[in-house]
């Protein structure tokens, strides 16, 4: 019975070197996640967010997509805002290319019950001294859904989408800008 026990400590015991080296060689040998690397220099610490282009039919829709990418970096507290281009380590750009709205499902008495709003936005992220992009998307898209009611019930539920969309694709934008893809 004594040889038994003997040989299962030796066994757990094997096991957890096993482990601990596996552990170490995948913590030493340089593994990461995929985008793990800051493509961002530490050294840059300001970030102008321009003026963004509204080529659509939406009024202020360049200001309420401007504003979400404004409150994300704030938000994330990586960069401070610079006050103009000319005080910026980084700019990013914005254009709003298009922007539809479109059902997305009916009522029995085949009125709209839902629409699906879909924005393309072009968005650039680079160093402002050398102009080097770090992160760039020309068909950016996102969408948002909201209910179709009465008119001004459904004007007030379209604009919040809006600014839903937003700020979820200012959230998204900025996530893939600083995983590098």
């Amino acid at each position: 019975m004594n040889c038994w026990k003997g040989w299962l400590s030796y066994r757990g015991m094997r096991r957890g070197v096993l482990l601990l080296l596996a552990s170490l060689l995948l913590a030493g040998c340089g593994y990461r996640f995929a985008g793990e690397e800051d493509p961002v220099a530490p050294a840059f610490r300001t970030v102008f967010v321009d003026i963004f282009t509204n080529r659509t039919g939406e009024a202020y829709a360049e200001n309420i997509f401007r504003s979400a990418f404004i409150n994300r970096f704030v938000q994330e507290g990586r960069f401070k805002l610079a006050r103009s281009r000319g005080e910026a380590d980084l700019i990013c750009r914005g254009t709003v290319r298009s922007l539809q709205a479109a059902p997305l499902a009916y009522k029995a008495t085949n009125l709209t019950a839902e629409d699906r709003i879909t924005v393309t936005l072009e968005i650039s992220f680079e160093e402002r001294e050398s102009g080097r992009v770090i992160w760039a998307d020309g068909f950016f898209v996102g969408t948002e859904d909201y209910p179709v009611t009465t008119v001004g019930v459904t004007e007030s539920s379209r604009r919040n989408a809006l600014v839903k969309l937003a700020n979820d694709s200012a959230e998204r934008a900025y996530r893939l800008m600083m995983s590098g893809f």
